[in-house]
């Protein structure tokens, strides 16, 4: 691992998750981090776009709450078999990170319509294909095209889902939870035990998605330990990544 900027903590800035609260992280900059190194920074929370580290530091909220699915004891809800058969037409493929002017336009269609922000291809190629660490790059195509693209960190413990887009024109075949589920498959099928899914935050509709994957674990800030999750799923609106 080579350290290139030390912890630091920023500025407060507008929550992106839930309306009139203050967003709070930690980070620093690494590269060249083996699999086996990056795993521990997994474990304890923390998250990353390229070289970029981080995790939140609110200092009155801990709402943002590390996710990981336990991928061999990961059985679909009746939900997700519907996804799954829905999107049976799809092609499904997993291989090195590679860069392509149609992953870009995907990314930036994905950005503008779900999030309405701008990207540029120097940002895009900084956050997922300037590698920290060894990674994963996951197509879903329909008749040749590209609809959704999945990048993910790969770990001597699981797979981290770093990011995912696809195309909003598909916006009701649920390809968010569709490349989840099949992520969760790869990590199956790598012998690894854990499929890292980020941040749940409970109240935010954009993450209700996430409540529904189960067995999994949550992280407790407080005790910086791993919990099981048994309830059921809360009764948050669904919506896509």
């Amino acid at each position: 691992m080579q350290l290139y900027q030390p912890l630091r903590r920023g500025e407060p800035a507008p929550c992106p998750y839930l309306p009139g609260r203050s967003f709070v992280s930690e980070f620093f900059l690494a590269g060249a981090l083996t699999a086996s190194e990056l795993a521990p920074f997994l474990a304890a929370g923390w998250r990353k776009f390229g070289l970029y580290f981080f995790r939140p530091a609110c200092p009155d909220c801990r709402q943002c709450i590390p996710l990981r699915v336990a991928a061999e004891q990961f059985l679909p809800s009746s939900s997700q078999r519907r996804i799954l058969r829905r999107n049976a037409d799809l092609q499904v493929s997993c291989g090195p990170l590679r860069y392509s002017e149609e992953a870009f336009f995907l990314y930036q269609a994905h950005s503008s319509e779900r999030f309405e922000q701008p990207s540029d291809r120097e940002g895009f190629v900084a956050s997922f294909y300037q590698p920290s660490c060894p990674g994963l790059q996951l197509e879903l195509r329909l008749q040749g095209k590209l609809i959704g693209l999945g990048i993910l960190d790969l770990a001597s413990e699981g797979l981290s889902s770093v990011y995912f887009c696809f195309d909003p024109s598909h916006s009701r075949r649920n390809l968010g939870t569709f490349g989840a589920l099949q992520e969760i498959a790869l990590t199956r099928q790598l012998g690894l035990p854990w499929y890292y899914l980020g941040y749940f935050v409970p109240g935010s509709p954009r993450m209700a998605y996430k409540d529904h994957f189960r067995p999994r674990q949550h992280f407790d800030w407080a005790s910086q330990c791993w919990q099981e999750v048994t309830a059921p799923p809360a009764a948050l609106q669904s919506a896509d990544r």
